[in-house]
């Protein structure tokens, strides 16, 4: 593939930077340097990509991985990330009970190791359990077994909210 064909591919995707960047960044400058790393990595592996894949598979795997070692160096600094791409919406809303359910997703997501937190961030992208496996490269019944599981801590979260209303 040449390489103005490849730039176009991610011309074409960029929307899966910004959300992952959005996702584990809450500073607008973190998010920049974020999406930046991760076109960065794409270009310097483009020669690996499979033409049997899907371009926008491949291209979440590379980002989920640039976005995991940044969010894991971060960390170590001191700087705070955590995942508030819905959180103008949740502004906008004027539903408190919707803002506090929003918000308890939220904390319950930035919780979560980084594993789960890229499964969830594709979960709620509804990306189909196959491919959701095989970007972050585990099997199906993985995905479904920690997605239960994920799901089953979450309803106790808001079961918990839901009885202090």
């Amino acid at each position: 593939m040449d390489s103005s064909a490849f730039l176009q591919l991610i011309q074409d995707n960029k929307g899966i930077l910004y959300k992952i960047s959005s996702s584990y960044c809450r500073n607008a400058g973190d998010r920049e340097d974020l999406v930046q790393e991760m076109i960065y990595q794409l270009l310097r592996s483009g020669s690996k990509f499979d033409k049997t894949q899907k371009f926008s598979t491949w291209m979440y795997r590379i980002a989920l991985n640039v976005a995991i070692s940044f969010y894991r160096k971060a960390n170590r600094g001191g700087v705070t990330l955590t995942l508030d791409g819905e959180a103008q919406f949740a502004d906008d809303s004027g539903n408190e009970m919707l803002e506090e359910r929003i918000e308890v997703l939220q904390r319950f997501i930035r919780s979560l190791n980084e594993l789960d937190k890229a499964l969830m961030i594709l979960y709620l992208e509804e990306r189909p359990y196959k491919e959701i496996a095989e970007i972050l490269g585990i099997s199906e019944t993985n995905v479904a077994t920690k997605l239960s599981r994920i799901k089953g801590r979450l309803k106790q979260e808001f079961k918990i909210i839901n009885d202090k209303l």
